[in-house]
């Protein structure tokens, strides 16, 4: 017997992969609810919209298996359409359209008016800035610009989101005041690249300027940068952030290896020499600055030696946080041109290998925090714990600050300052100081 979802003509928009796939989600529904939609994150309800990620095999799997889940749905009569959009539906979207014809209906990364009208809606130009947020309500991500001018040889993202397009500063400042109106105290930025940005508008970088005005939005009190670009780095931004105690010493730089030869066939850009020399600026300029970044192993042609070379420069360079991934073959890229020759048992391997190092020094960096007394925004309530993270600390990703909920009362979206008393290898404890 078929049963109807008793949520009728509720849109439900599920979404999949990194942070960027969560704002196009924020703006999407923003529209929708603008257009006098009901619509939910990831609830229930008889319309699905999925929101997929194309960018690695493991990420275009659990987008499959989405699609084919609420399909089975669909046909079971638990919901009545499903649309799908984002970057596995931009990349593949004929082998889509053939092996799930049973989807409604497939839109790109720049499909919004459309899928909007697919909806029942109408794309409102007016809406600047303005969208539903799904994080926490005192932070949020700030998108600064979309697609990627960069030749990386393993990277599939320009083949999803096109070519670099800053967003002007005076729209991003706009919505910076309207997050701000909502209670966000801290901004994420994020885009394919944060350094390129204002190049294709202003014909300079103009990161440094844009962070100045983002400070200068009454109710912002962090400002954190994800996604910097090694070469060609504007360091000016390492003046704002010295001098401006709003923006987080922090910053995500995926540097992704070090071996010159790998770096040359990355098409990188840069060097193991230029690459030094520039996290050395970052320590010269921001001594308190915290450093992420993210290594891929296991590229075509990673020889023991050249993995040996990435290993000894994470011993030595002993990075804040550092996540590490195993290469993913990715078609139409320049490098599915070479042969994938490192078996995978052997990039696992070397993946763990690289996560070893740096849990150690992790363990030994965060040892050091302890009797220390650090600024906390408070995350969430979990049991008998208020989490919280440093300015050194993205969400989802980075290390977190416990401190008991029993006898002491903290306000989710607060600040606290909190004295660590004791760390692991990926998180701290504390008290109020």
């Amino acid at each position: 017997m078929r049963t109807k979802s008793t949520k009728k003509n509720r849109i439900n928009v599920v979404t999949l992969g990194c942070s960027k796939n969560l704002y196009d989600s924020e703006v999407l529904m923003g529209q929708l609810r603008a257009g006098k939609k009901d619509v939910v994150h990831e609830g229930e309800g008889n319309i699905v919209v999925i929101n997929t990620c194309g960018f690695i095999d493991n990420a275009k799997e659990e987008s499959v298996n989405t699609i084919l889940d609420f399909v089975q749905r669909k046909e079971a009569g638990e919901v009545d359409q499903v649309f799908v959009t984002g970057c596995l539906s931009e990349r593949y979207k004929p082998d889509l359209e053939k092996e799930i014809p049973n989807v409604d209906a497939y839109f790109g990364t720049r499909d919004l008016p459309r899928l909007l009208k697919a909806l029942g809606a109408d794309y409102k130009h007016e809406l600047v800035g303005e969208r539903l947020t799904t994080t926490p309500s005192h932070y949020a991500y700030l998108k600064i610009a979309e697609g990627c001018d960069r030749p990386c040889s393993f990277c599939a993202i320009p083949l999803m989101r096109g070519k670099h397009r800053s967003k002007p500063m005076e729209e991003l400042v706009q919505e910076a005041k309207n997050l701000a109106a909502q209670g966000v105290k801290e901004l994420i930025l994020i885009a394919q690249d944060l350094t390129y940005y204002g190049l294709d508008l202003y014909r300079e970088r103009t990161l440094a300027p844009l962070l100045r005005k983002l400070a200068a939005v009454e109710g912002i009190e962090w400002i954190r940068l994800h996604y910097a670009f090694p070469a060609g780095f504007p360091m000016d931004v390492l003046e704002v952030m010295r001098e401006e105690p709003k923006i987080c010493n922090y910053i995500d730089i995926p540097l992704q290896h070090i071996s010159d030869p790998i770096l040359k066939s990355m098409r990188r850009g840069t060097t193991q020499a230029r690459t030094e020399r520039l996290l050395e600026d970052f320590r010269r300029e921001v001594p308190e600055m915290a450093i992420r970044t993210t290594l891929i192993v296991g590229y075509p042609g990673e020889t023991e030696a050249d993995f040996q070379t990435l290993l000894e420069w994470v011993e030595r360079t002993r990075f804040d946080r550092l996540g590490c991934f195993t290469y993913s073959h990715e078609e139409n890229t320049h490098a599915y041109g070479l042969e994938d020759d490192v078996p995978a048992a052997v990039k696992q391997e070397r993946a763990n290998a690289v996560m070893e190092v740096q849990a150690r020094i992790s363990w030994e960096l965060n040892q050091a925090k302890v009797g220390q007394t650090l600024k906390v925004l408070i995350d969430r309530k979990d049991g008998d714990h208020f989490v919280g993270r440093t300015q050194f600390d993205s969400p989802d990703v980075d290390n977190e600050v416990r401190i008991p909920a029993v006898e002491t009362y903290l306000r989710v979206g607060d600040f606290a300052d909190i004295r660590i008393t004791e760390a692991s290898d990926y998180d701290l404890f504390g008290e109020p100081a």
